[in-house]
């Protein structure tokens, strides 16, 4: 079993991060993109014992409400739980940073990742119509709520 291990985005693994992009997405964020990301809100990288990149998490924080962009895994390193450990860390990153919630936005048809989320606690909250294209597909709005509604 590959170790794995989570850590901060960092300069160096831009060039592998905007790779794994181009790989998953029909619209990829490019190198540059990513850098501009570089020291905001929790942006995460899963490496394995040699440093190779496996996937990344990323999520824009304003104040406390938290919104994930992009969970990623190389095709090479996927069905290793490696997305699963992305989102418990950047979970556990969440609650330190004292976030009220996590948001996220994802394609109806990807069973897959509806399923992680669900398993990791969050919750259908609505539906984006059309949200996606190539092709033109719904999103479901799911949200994990670090704190009971309405207490802190």
């Amino acid at each position: 079993m590959r170790q794995i291990t989570v850590v901060p985005m960092e300069e160096r693994h831009l060039p592998a991060l905007a790779e794994i992009e181009r790989a998953c997405f029909h619209a990829p964020w490019s190198e540059n993109a990513l850098r501009e990301e570089l020291g905001k809100g929790l942006f995460l990288v899963a490496e394995d014992q040699n440093q190779t990149v496996c996937g990344y998490v990323g999520c824009q924080t304003v104040l406390d409400e938290g919104y994930i962009t992009n969970v990623a895994v190389s095709p090479d390193f996927r069905r290793q739980g490696i997305g699963r450990q992305l989102i418990q860390a950047l979970t556990e990153r969440a609650q330190q940073a004292q976030l009220a919630f996590v948001t996220l936005e994802v394609r109806a048809s990807n069973a897959p990742a509806i399923a992680l989320y669900t398993a990791a606690g969050y919750e259908p909250v609505g539906r984006r119509k059309n949200f996606y294209r190539d092709p033109t597909e719904d999103a479901i709005l799911m949200t994990l709520y670090l704190h009971e509604k309405g207490k802190i």
